[in-house]
């Protein structure tokens, strides 16, 4: 198959598609891999690191969209780059549809086969290839969080590890997911006082047993957000529903009954956050203010490590990308749980919960929902 890199276009957006690691994957297996030239300097690798790797370096990402079968990528495709996706063609990247209608329909009249890194499922039912990005994400909030409290920075003034006699930062964390759980532990770590909430029971089991009680937990109720949301300092949100929006778990009225210079996290922006005041941002300019409270809401988060990142992420892509790439659309019936991210095919959705947030229809081709 013939697999294309375009070199990511959003934003400070600096992750690659493929890493030079995974192109010799594919080409040992057969498979012919263009580049776009540059597409992986943010990341730390060259034009020559993908020659070596066998991969064809090419001019332009027009080029690269006409000629290949399959297009690789990070982030979700804007608006030029949609325009260039063709019928049957494969699609294999971040969607994140459900806050984005624009996209969503400019997708299904592409006819691609749209297949969306954030809802492949495991054997177990877990999000393998979001996993990576959410732990890096998690921990990265933290740091993030700690930077924006500084008072330069816009927060309250406040060392988010404290010093002997003072007390450190309260950090309530909304989720108790991967994202949830590294900031979690990030936080703990760093020295701050952490609360997560969450719903599962089991889940609370597992926070409490990995960091040996270490992090208070909290059956997630709008009793309990109110509570705890006037005594945190941070609030980090780490809420999923798989390829729906996130439910608005913090609303405008909470803001004024939090500590004024208090920090909100929204890690659930890229499927249209967790918190009614949150609007994506970017890493130039991260932070606006409202009612007091700084929101820190950069829709790409683990865009500020892209190495760590792109390689993180292909560590978790790579085995469904070759079986894409060996089978075609054949390995979406050969692999229920690949067929299940499949989100647009022949402008239709196939994702029931993106579907279903958007109002729109939606097919079963692959009979991967019938079966449960």
């Amino acid at each position: 198959m013939r697999v294309g890199v375009p070199r990511e276009i959003k934003k400070n957006e600096h992750r690659v598609g493929l890493t030079p690691t995974a192109v010799r994957e594919y080409v040992a297996r057969g498979h012919a891999v263009s580049v776009e030239t540059g597409a992986g300097l943010g990341a730390g690798f060259t034009d020559d690191d993908f020659t070596r790797a066998g991969a064809t370096i090419v001019a332009d990402a027009p080029t690269i969209f006409a000629n290949a079968d399959m297009i690789v990528k990070v982030k979700e495709p804007q608006k030029v780059e949609w325009e260039m996706l063709r019928e049957d063609q494969i699609l294999y990247t971040y969607l994140h549809l459900a806050p984005d209608p624009e996209q969503t329909k400019g997708l299904m009249a592409s006819k691609c086969a749209a297949i969306a890194y954030e809802t492949v499922t495991d054997a177990r039912g877990g999000l393998p290839l979001l996993a990576p990005m959410s732990e890096v994400a998690g921990r990265i909030a933290v740091f993030s969080a700690a930077e924006t409290l500084l008072k330069h920075n816009g927060g309250m003034g406040l060392l988010f590890c404290g010093v002997p006699g003072v007390a450190p930062a309260r950090v309530l964390v909304l989720g108790g997911g991967v994202v949830g759980l590294n900031a979690a532990r990030m936080a703990m770590g760093l020295g701050a006082e952490v609360v997560v909430l969450e719903r599962s029971i089991p889940r609370m089991a597992y926070i409490d047993e990995v960091t040996n009680g270490r992090v208070i937990t909290r059956y997630s109720s709008i009793g309990a957000i109110d509570e705890e949301v006037v005594k945190a300092d941070v609030v980090i949100g780490a809420v999923l529903v798989p390829g729906a929006e996130a439910p608005k778990l913090i609303k405008k009225a909470h803001l004024k009954q939090m500590k004024p210079g208090s920090v909100l996290v929204d890690v659930a922006i890229d499927q249209g956050g967790c918190f009614e005041t949150s609007h994506a941002t970017t890493h130039e300019d991260p932070t606006y203010v409202i009612d007091g409270v700084v929101h820190y809401c950069v829709a790409n988060m683990p865009g500020a490590a892209p190495r760590t990142s792109s390689e993180a992420l292909n560590n978790a892509t790579l085995p469904f990308g070759l079986a894409l790439a060996d089978h075609g659309l054949e390995a979406l019936r050969k692999d229920p749980h690949l067929a299940r991210g499949l989100n647009v095919l022949k402008g239709e959705i196939t994702y029931p919960a993106v579907a279903e947030a958007m109002g729109l229809g939606w097919s079963d081709p692959f009979g991967v929902w019938a079966k449960g």
